[in-house]
């Protein structure tokens, strides 16, 4: 080390002063690394590696009966299309670090070993700074702009918030702890574009190895644009990278143009390049299956008039992902997509293809591969829901096998997680962690919810707009004891108006709770509490947004004694959503139009020029308000366990299998609008029931935000 004594003396004033040394002395001080690397503020390769527990919200396994269809006998199906067994597809809402961290290093790692190990991980994260994530939603016959939620806005800050030290940041926890979930000999092909192409590029250098760089794949495609100073951009990139040197390769082919064909005499003959680029001639039957496919990959973006076309903003075409998936696995191999977006990936895997006949795009299917999807967004997660749920549908009509998927977040794990409680504890000391964070919980809810703490006034922890605050547990649904308790203390005090807030809620709380509340001569309004208040920038900006809880109501009816058939009805969905600082949203637009929630209805506002603003409302009858809904006809049949792992205080981690106190959604039948047909059915098909007595049947909604609210109903049969 050659460091004069000036360079010393240098060295030892910053330190002592707690500055930051002059950037010349990192080659000095430190070993040259091997090679080159990229470098940014607060690089690290540390990884989170908190596991925390998946919570099954929801199983959907037969798809709805439709007349005629026929089911094939794989994938262990049993009795009533059911799959008895085996792999089910797992599609998760969350923050795709944690969930890969909590698929690394808990017990639902030994489940993707049995089925084979994770050999192939497409992501297609952003790489758009200037990006806008605004979805298009249908609302009645309108289709109108829902902006990112707060939570989706929030990642967005992280991941550029620092331009690209941030993104890539993100970007490297996110790609090693893949690199970990991956099997031996397996690959990821990662999407970007000429903005971070380059960065990306070095990091999987660093994180898989120069040599295991297997392809760059351009993906070529035709759109219009507009005239600019520049080239048109026309391409992305795709980097194809292995863990190690033995990896899965099917050579895959591509169509000929017919260009390439020429006829001589009575032989067909083909014209096509060799490597080095000069033509070859060989025999048509040699090249009955086309060219091999090399790394430019000609494949047109989705289109509006596309059978595939959802929607979705980043949607990519099913064909893009399908050649990743026939080249590196093999049927029944596990593949995955951590930022499923749309779920076009998930939908390949599940066998759904795209080839032109005459003019016209045919979608058809082939053999399927086991899949985990993942997505940060409630839109995405319920987008990849109904595309899936589509897929299954379409298989069981054409006498094909399907395989059931279900819908996992971390819930109340996550929400610990976020509050500073670790959730491996033991149940003792997490409980006694939760009672020394709950004053600061409390405290960041009221601000978030921009409401006054109160002193001395318990149930009651703050004061907004003439109505007590009540905040419901972290880590639990508030219950109707919650709400009789804020009741009674309001009578007590003289005051008319509550509002009870809460992440989850008891299972038909509303409207009962609300209607006794009422009768009392006490409003109560019960808000649900967004994952965003765990954003500080989000809750010092005023943009958490508390939605009201939703309810529904539907009959079940026995349509025949004999046989125990039942249908369900859907009655009514009444919802209360208000949307906060609507007056400031207008003040703000500018000459335009922007969809608003107001006074419980979605509205159309169109700003002129001259500064008038119009109101359009668009919910006109409480259907313009459902998206989607569902019926478990045996609900509670299935309780939902979880293995938590547990920290001993002498290191040790021990597993834990426990009732959550829930049961899981047995999807069995379903109605939900899609673009192409916006009609929603009422009534579910009949069900029928193979033993007599009392049954529960549980109604899901969600609603045109994303939102999902249950209804459980008896009836004897």
């Amino acid at each position: 080390m050659e460091l004069s004594e000036d360079d010393k003396a240098l060295i030892r004033d910053h330190l002592e002063r707690g500055e930051p040394l002059p950037d010349r002395f990192r080659f000095t001080l430190f070993r040259e690394p091997r090679e080159a690397e990229l470098i940014w503020p607060g690089k690290t390769n540390e990884v989170t590696n908190v596991v925390l527990p998946f919570q099954s919200i929801e199983q959907i396994d037969e798809p709805r009966v439709e007349t005629g269809a026929q089911v094939a006998d794989l994938f262990q199906i049993g009795s009533g299309g059911r799959q008895a067994g085996g792999w089910s597809n797992k599609l998760i809402w969350g923050d795709n670090k944690l969930v890969l961290s909590s698929l690394k290093g808990g017990p639902l790692r030994r489940e993707i070993e049995a089925a084979g190990g994770l050999k192939l991980v497409y992501i297609d994260p952003p790489f758009d700074v200037g990006a806008d994530f605004s979805i298009d939603i249908s609302v009645g016959e309108d289709v109108v702009t829902k902006t990112p939620s707060v939570i989706e806005e929030v990642a967005y800050r992280d991941t550029w918030g620092r331009g690209k030290d941030s993104y890539f940041a993100m970007m490297n926890e996110r790609l090693r702890l893949i690199h970990d979930l991956l099997a031996p000999d397996g690959s990821i092909f990662v999407h970007c574009d000429y903005r971070v192409n380059s960065g990306i590029r070095i990091i999987l250098d660093e994180i898989f190895g120069r040599d295991n760089l297997v392809n760059e794949v351009i993906w070529w495609y035709k759109r219009w644009s507009a005239a600019a100073s520049t080239f048109q951009k026309m391409h992305d990139n795709i980097y194809f990278y292995s863990k190690g040197k033995s990896y899965t390769f099917n050579q895959t082919y591509q169509p000929l143009a017919p260009s390439t064909e020429a006829v001589h005499g009575q032989t067909r003959r083909i014209n096509v390049p060799d490597e080095d680029g000069r033509l070859v001639t060989i025999r048509t039957e040699e090249a009955s299956r086309g060219v091999q496919m090399h790394d430019v990959w000609e494949v047109p973006f989705v289109v509006a008039h596309s059978q595939e076309q959802v929607g979705y903003p980043t949607q990519k075409p099913v064909e893009l992902m399908s050649r990743m998936i026939e080249a590196c696995s093999s049927p029944g191999d596990l593949v995955a997509d951590f930022f499923c977006g749309s779920g076009s990936f998930l939908a390949a895997a599940d066998g759904l293809r795209s080839r032109k006949v005459g003019n016209a795009t045919e979608m058809y299917y082939v053999e399927q591969r086991k899949w985990i999807g993942a997505d940060l967004g409630r839109f995405a997660i319920h987008t990849s829901r109904k595309r899936l749920i589509g897929v299954q549908r379409e298989l069981k009509a054409a006498g094909k096998p399907w395989r059931s998927f279900e819908i996992l977040n971390l819930g109340k794990y996550e929400r610990q997680w976020f509050a500073g409680i670790d959730p491996t504890l033991p149940p003792d000391e997490r409980a006694r962690a939760a009672a020394s964070k709950e004053a600061a919980y409390v405290a960041l809810i009221l601000e978030a919810y921009r409401a006054q703490p109160v002193e001395q006034s318990p149930p009651f922890h703050g004061h907004k707009d003439n109505a007590f605050v009540v905040v419901g547990p972290l880590d639990a649904p508030v219950n109707e004891l919650t709400v009789a308790e804020a009741v009674d203390a309001a009578r007590r005090m003289g005051t008319a108006k509550v509002d009870v807030l809460g992440f989850e809620f008891e299972m038909g709380l509303a409207p009962r709770a609300v209607d006794e509340a009422k009768a009392k001569g006490v409003a109560v309004a019960l808000r649900y509490i967004p994952k965003d208040v765990f954003d500080r920038r989000a809750v010092e900006k005023g943009q958490v947004s508390f939605h009201d809880l939703a309810y529904v109501e539907a009959k079940a009816s026995l349509v025949d004694k004999k046989a125990r058939k039942v249908t369900v009805f859907l009655s009514n969905f009444a919802v209360a959503y208000r949307q906060d600082g609507l007056d400031n949203l207008i003040e703000g637009m500018r000459p335009g139009s922007k969809v608003a929630v107001e006074n419980g209805q979605v509205v159309k506002l169109t700003k002129a020029k001259d500064g008038t603003v119009t109101r359009e409302v668009l919910t006109g009858e409480w259907t313009d308000w459902i998206d989607y809904w569902a019926v478990d006809f045996d609900y509670a049949s299935r309780p939902e366990n979880i293995l938590e792992t547990i920290t001993q205080p002498d290191g040790s981690v021990k597993h834990v299998q426990q009732w959550t106190g829930r049961y899981i959604f047995e999807n069995e039948w379903q109605s939900f609008r899609t673009r192409r047909n916006r009609k929603l059915e009422l009534e579910s098909a009949a069900h029928e029931y193979a033993t007599p007595g009392r049954k529960q049947i549980a109604v899901k909604v969600i609603d045109i935000f994303g939102n999902d609210t249950t209804k459980v109903i008896g009836i004897e049969v």
